[in-house]
């Protein structure tokens, strides 16, 4: 397979504490969490041209994205989670289709946005759509830091006294989120905070998590 560009980073490290006084330096970008999969045909076994039986083939595409799940009754788009550090992303919602990325993040945040049998359609953090299979998903609430470092902070006020300081790239648990409230109780490497959901990935404007 080929690496995504930059796939020799290293993983971020874990949240750190809060530096002497003095402003916050922008840390570099997160490793990568994907790498693409090989040319189509050598990551599914058939050759490039096979064309994929009729069974196989995709769901009609819908003019818009539903707002409610086929299979479960429940809303899209909504957050879930990657439960393995082995998740593939393929084009279609059959193992037939040609895998287009690996993801290696166990935790890493995704939205549902679509449902098909025992398939989700999922959104990565840049952007990406494909389908992956529903066992490789978790319900557990996670974030991700991206753009600048962000600071974990001891309550949920701008002047609160930091916490922690926390990389772009860096994951976490989400704990709480109020409803109306722009701030959400996180745990990051044991350390427990409160960070902007406006600096995040993860969680809507809106949602109220308990």
């Amino acid at each position: 397979m080929q690496p995504r560009p930059g796939s020799a980073t290293p993983r971020p490290g874990p949240a750190t504490p809060p530096r002497a006084a003095g402003p916050a330096q922008p840390q570099p970008g997160p490793s990568p969490s994907r790498r693409r999969a090989a040319a189509a045909g050598a990551a599914t076994g058939a050759a490039a041209t096979t064309r994929l039986p009729a069974a196989a083939a995709a769901p009609t595409p819908e003019p818009e994205e539903p707002t409610v799940g086929s299979e479960t009754g429940r809303p899209l788009p909504r957050f879930a989670a990657l439960g393995s550090n082995q998740v593939n992303m393929r084009v279609g919602p059959d193992l037939r289709f040609r895998i287009d990325w690996t993801y290696q993040r166990k935790d890493l945040p995704v939205q549902i946005i679509r449902e098909y049998q025992s398939w989700r359609r999922i959104r990565d953090p840049e952007g990406t759509e494909g389908w992956v299979q529903r066992p490789l998903l978790t319900s557990r609430r996670t974030f991700l830091v991206q753009g600048a470092e962000r600071v974990l902070r001891r309550d949920p006020e701008d002047a609160a006294a930091p916490v922690a300081r926390l990389r772009p790239g860096v994951i976490g648990n989400l704990r709480r989120c109020e409803a109306g409230s722009g701030w959400c109780e996180v745990r990051v490497d044991g350390y427990d905070g409160w960070v902007k959901r406006s600096e995040i990935w993860g969680v809507t404007p809106d949602e109220a998590i308990d």
